[in-house]
């Protein structure tokens, strides 16, 4: 690994919040290292050295249940416009527009949703004397969240040209949709492969549990001496690169 690799790699590291919501996650990790350990080395004690695989494999997970996360603020971002659209052509001002949202978005998402949360961060910041594409465009970069930060651009452009607001609100979130559209139709397209390999990334393990409570003793051979220690960690890392293939091929981003 270059110096550039490592240091992308800290970063990523660091940037990382772990919270209490990442307990399961772990949890399940650390249970997923022990069969591991079992399966491949004979002993639990096994997945201990492994350790430090757990970690990059945190990372990846964590990001992509971030990017999850993300992607659905950007669907509740798009319906939280629409409520501003419909405001605004309705009389409102901007400023009370997104004031209306919030009730809007909390009968249709909930008051834990997150985006309920961010418009009562923008209600806050516009009371504090801070404008509302500043708040927006925080906003898209905190969650790292493209069609937020682009929103930001055009909704400041606008308002400082003093176009017409819902205008052009309405032709963003028409962007936006028209984005999410070929982004779920492309789910549906990979859905089931993507269901495909979930089963091939287990079935290593089945056949393996199998194969040990149908012939007990069979990979007595492979554990507990350098030989077998040695065919079994090829295998692991060919599992590990076949899984890394995997999820590099069924995550596709627009």
């Amino acid at each position: 690994m270059n110096l550039n690799a490592y240091q992308s790699w800290k970063q990523r590291v660091l940037s990382l919040r772990v919270t209490a919501f990442d307990i399961p996650l772990i949890a399940r990790n650390i249970f997923i290292l022990s069969i591991i350990g079992k399966l491949f080395y004979g002993n639990f004690a096994a997945s201990i050295l492994m350790f430090p695989i757990s970690i990059p494999w945190f990372v990846i997970q964590k990001e992509r249940k971030q990017r999850k996360e993300n992607h659905d603020l950007g669907i509740q971002f798009k319906d939280a416009m629409m409520s501003v659209m419909a405001a605004g052509k309705a009389g409102y001002s901007m400023e009370n527009a997104f004031s209306e949202a919030i009730h809007d978005m909390r009968l249709l998402y909930g008051r834990s949703a997150p985006i309920c949360r961010e418009l009562q961060r923008i209600e806050q910041g516009i009371r504090n004397s801070i404008s509302i594409e500043e708040m927006i465009l925080e906003l898209g970069k905190r969650s790292n969240n493209k069609d937020i930060e682009e929103f930001a651009g055009v909704f400041a452009v606008a308002k400082r040209s003093g176009g017409n607001m819902t205008d052009t609100i309405e032709r963003c979130v028409d962007i936006i949709g028209k984005k999410m559209e070929v982004e779920n139709e492309i789910d549906v397209l990979i859905a089931a492969k993507r269901m495909e390999a979930q089963i091939m990334q287990v079935v290593p393990f089945g056949i393996m549990v199998y194969v040990g409570l149908t012939n007990p003793g069979f990979f007595d051979s492979l554990y507990g001496n350098a030989f077998g220690i040695v065919i079994m960690t090829v295998c692991l890392i060919i599992y590990i690169a076949a899984y890394i293939l995997i999820q590099k091929i069924v995550d596709i981003e627009i």
